[in-house]
Order: C-alpha cells, then structure tokens, then sequence
C-alpha cells in the first residue's frame, strides 16, 4: 500500500471513531510489515482533527532551494 491509500484508512477509522491504539491494531492487523507507526497515525489523526481531511500528502512549503542558494551567491551580505 502506498501513503495515500494508508491516510485513507487512518481518515475511516478516525470517522469510526476509533482512537489511535485501534488503528494502529487494525492496520497492523492488514499490513504488518508495512503500517505506518503510532508517531505518524498520531500526527495523521491531529491533521485530520484540524479539519485537514484530505488524503493527499500536504508537501513541502516554501521555494525551492536553489533560489536562495543563488541570492546567497550573488550578494552574500544581503542574502538574509
């Protein structure tokens, strides 16, 4: 399974109103080897209570690297 469809199973057994210990026993139950751990269903659960309940994984914010890399170059004492 990949990430998205394990968010998927989090964001249901959040809706059934199972607590996290229940999730992490039920994915264990499915995909042993592959569950997320307790941490990132903790984390997956806090995200989905703030009213994020999308199954797409949010990414990563701010510009890219190399942006500031080339502001550091061309002028480093003004790059901060």
């Amino acid at each position: 399974m990949d990430k998205k469809e394990f968010r998927v199973l989090i964001k249901h057994c959040l809706l059934n109103e199972k607590n996290t210990v229940e999730a992490k026993t039920c994915l264990d139950a499915e995909c042993p080897y592959t569950a997320p751990g307790k941490s990132t269903i903790k984390d997956w659960y806090t995200e989905f209570r703030r009213g994020e309940l999308s199954a797409e994984d949010g990414g990563l914010c701010g510009g890219p690297k190399e942006i500031f890399i080339d502001k550091i170059f061309k002028n480093p004492q003004n790059a901060f």
